[in-house]
This record gives C-alpha cells, sequence and structure tokens, in this order.
C-alpha cells in the first residue's frame, strides 16, 4: 500500500468513526425527554374547563430543557400551562427524573359539535397529540331547572323545591327573580340561606336555589301551576312548578244555638241536636260519632252515627239521645261526645243538670201540707191546757 492510499484510508476510517459518535448521539437527545398524559382524548360538553395532568420525563444521563408550548388550539379556545404554581414557558429536568405539567384548557359555549385537536409541544423533543370531543351544540342560553317539579299536600303546608339557575353564557349575569301564583299565594326564593329577590351568576356556573311556597289558608283541593322565571337584560329562563292542593281536614262539633248543656230528671231521656261543620277545604268521610265519656248508668246514643261523607262548606245535624241514669241525683253530669274521621276530630262537653222528678216534688209538698196541719190540730186540741 503506498503512502497515499494510507492516508486516505485513515481519514475515511475517522469520517466514519464521527458519524457513527454523532449518529448515536442524536437519537438520545431526540428521544430523552418525553410528554405523557393517560387522557389524550376526552368527550365533554360546551363550556366545560378540563385540566389535564401532564409529566415531562427525562430519559437521558444528561440535564435536559424544553420550551412548552401548544399548538394548534382551536380559536376561542384559551389554555393555561402551569408547573410549581407558575405560568412556564420553559422547563429544566434533572437525569431519570419527571415534572408534573398543569394544563387547563377553556372550552367556550358558543361552539359547534365535533372533534377537536390540539397538541402540546416540548421543544424540539416530543409533541403530545391531545383530542377533545365536543358532544353537543354549545348555546348563549340561562337554564332554569328542578329535579323536582311537583308536589302534593295540604294547604297547611309548605311546600319546598330546590333548582339550579344555570348561565350558559360567556357573562357574568344578574338575574332578577320573580313568581305568577295565585292570589294570596307567597312564594320565595333562598340562596344560601338567605331570601333573595336577584343572584349573580357567573359564566357558565350554576347557582342553586330553593323556592318555598306556601299557599292560602282553606285553598280548595286541586292542581296549581306556579310560573317562576330568572331574568336578565340579555337573557332568561322559565320554570313551571305545580302543586297539588288535597286539602285541608277541619270540622266543628257544636248545637244549632252553640248551647252546649240541659236539664233531664233521673231515668228519663232527652234528645239533643248536634251540628258538625266541615270547615276544611277536603271533603270529610266517615264521620263517626261516639260518647268517650258518661256518667255511671247513663246512656247515649246518636242517629245517624257515622256520617258517610260531609262536602267542605256544608254541614250535618245529628239526633243525640242522652238517658239519665235511674238512680241519679240531683247536681250537674258532663257526657264528653267527639266526631272522628282519621284525618281529624272534633270533641265537645255536654253539660246535664239532673232535676227533681215532679211527682216527687208534689209528694214533698204534700207532706208538709199533712204535717203542717198535723201540728195546727195538735195546737188546737192541746194548746189551751
Amino acid at each position: 500500500m503506498t503512502v497515499r492510499a494510507k492516508y486516505i484510508s485513515i481519514i475515511l476510517t475517522l469520517v466514519a468513526g464521527i458519524t457513527f459518535v454523532s449518529s448515536t448521539q442524536a437519537g438520545p437527545v431526540t428521544d430523552s425527554l418525553k410528554l405523557y398524559t393517560p387522557y389524550t382524548k376526552i368527550s365533554v360538553p360546551p363550556g366545560q374547563s378540563i385540566d389535564y395532568a401532564i409529566d415531562l420525563i427525562n430519559n437521558s444521563s444528561v440535564i435536559r430543557s424544553a420550551d412548552i408550548s401548544i399548538e394548534g388550539l382551536p380559536k376561542g379556545w384559551t389554555s393555561d400551562l402551569k408547573s410549581g404554581g407558575w405560568n412556564i414557558r420553559q422547563i429544566s429536568v434533572l437525569p431519570g427524573e419527571r415534572k408534573p405539567i398543569m394544563l387547563k384548557v377553556e372550552v367556550p359555549l358558543n361552539v359547534n359539535k365535533g372533534t377537536y385537536h390540539f397538541k402540546v409541544v416540548a421543544g424540539e423533543f416530543d409533541t403530545l397529540p391531545i383530542t377533545v370531543i365536543i358532544s353537543e351544540k354549545g348555546t348563549f342560553k340561562t337554564e332554569f331547572t328542578s329535579d323536582q317539579i311537583n308536589m302534593e299536600g295540604n294547604s297547611n303546608s309548605s311546600f319546598t323545591f330546590t333548582a339550579n339557575l344555570k348561565n350558559r353564557t360567556a357573562e357574568k349575569q344578574m338575574y332578577a327573580l320573580m313568581a305568577n301564583a295565585p292570589r294570596g299565594w307567597n312564594v320565595a326564593f333562598k340562596s344560601n340561606y338567605q331570601q333573595v329577590t336577584s343572584v349573580n351568576a357567573e359564566p357558565n356556573s350554576t347557582q342553586p336555589l330553593t323556592i318555598e311556597i306556601k299557599p292560602p289558608e282553606n285553598t280548595p283541593a286541586g292542581k296549581y301551576k306556579i310560573p317562576v322565571s330568572a331574568t336578565t337584560y340579555s337573557t332568561s329562563a322559565n320554570l313551571e312548578l305545580e302543586v297539588v292542593i288535597t286539602g285541608t281536614y277541619s270540622m266543628l262539633l257544636t248545637t244549632p244555638t252553640g248551647l252546649l248543656s240541659g236539664r233531664i230528671t233521673a231515668g228519663n231521656q232527652k234528645q239533643v241536636e248536634l251540628v258538625i261543620n266541615n270547615t276544611g277545604s277536603a271533603e270529610l268521610r266517615d264521620i263517626n260519632l261516639v260518647s268517650t265519656s258518661s256518667p255511671i248508668g247513663w246512656e247515649v246514643s246518636f242517629n245517624p252515627n257515622i256520617v258517610k261523607n260531609l262536602a267542605p262548606g256544608n254541614n250535618v245535624i245529628i239526633t243525640s239521645t242522652i238517658k239519665a241514669g235511674k238512680k241519679a241525683i240531683p247536681g250537674d253530669y258532663v257526657t264528653n261526645i267527639e266526631a272522628r274521621t282519621p284525618e281529624t276530630t272534633s270533641r265537645i262537653s255536654y253539660r246535664m243538670s239532673v232535676e227533681t222528678p215532679l211527682l216527687v216534688g208534689w209528694i214533698g209538698v204534700v207532706i208538709i201540707i199533712i204535717a203542717l196541719g198535723t201540728v195546727y190540730y195538735l195546737f188546737r186540741k192541746y194548746g189551751r191546757r
């Protein structure tokens, strides 16, 4: 081999060695930093805020630094990159370690249904593709909803509904709260346990509300619609609530004159008229008349003893027969009477004064006269001796 050929061989060997070293170093430099997140394709509704937890992993044996950026973010979407509580543009990672990156993406409300793509880029080292599927077409509106829009009870009840007022606009809104209830009904809105007439709602936020509805006393049974609304200068929403009144159960047991006393003689009976007034707003059924307590030896009966039904505002007359005991001595005696239904009860205490029979009175008078006559006779016969 000539000297020239030997030099050429040496030069070629050096070039090949440099090329090999460069190629062995290029791979690790490119692959030394990797981006990783477990959720690279998710589905969300419009207006959603998405939080990604991303790791930047250093697989090399030296410190690596990379510029962090977002590319291809759809128009109108916003993003925020943070690590260690700071907004970041570049991160350095020690060999064999990883650094957490928090990416927050705000999906606008006014967005079409479909699939959207963007990527997180770590300089020249790695690219992390991310896909977001928007599940429905976005709207610029307010939503007023409740999981339970129908309640039932009597007119003495208070009806409490829970509702959600959702501001699906891109601006903060102040909503005026109103109700169109029948006359005499009371409707109160509460937020955070405080009664309010208006509430503020941030963009794409939900404001929980409590709606308390109180009907007037003795409201007739039936279904009542209570429309409520939340309104601003630019948007509004309505919610219709329904209250079913079963009526109130109430009655009054008395007499036609209101007098709760009478007179009777021992062993005799007396008929007393009773009146049952339905003072509630619901029909009363199967009203049972009973005597809960009466003097020993006394008897109390009713005709009829059961009233099948009694409409609101109506009344019925019952005849009660009270029989005094044969051995009742003169004085006052009390009989307790009740009108009962499963829903309500009314009671009275009826006082009877037992009087001496007329015959006994006349016998007493005769005895007195005989006694006086006897005294007079004796006085006339023996008085002058």
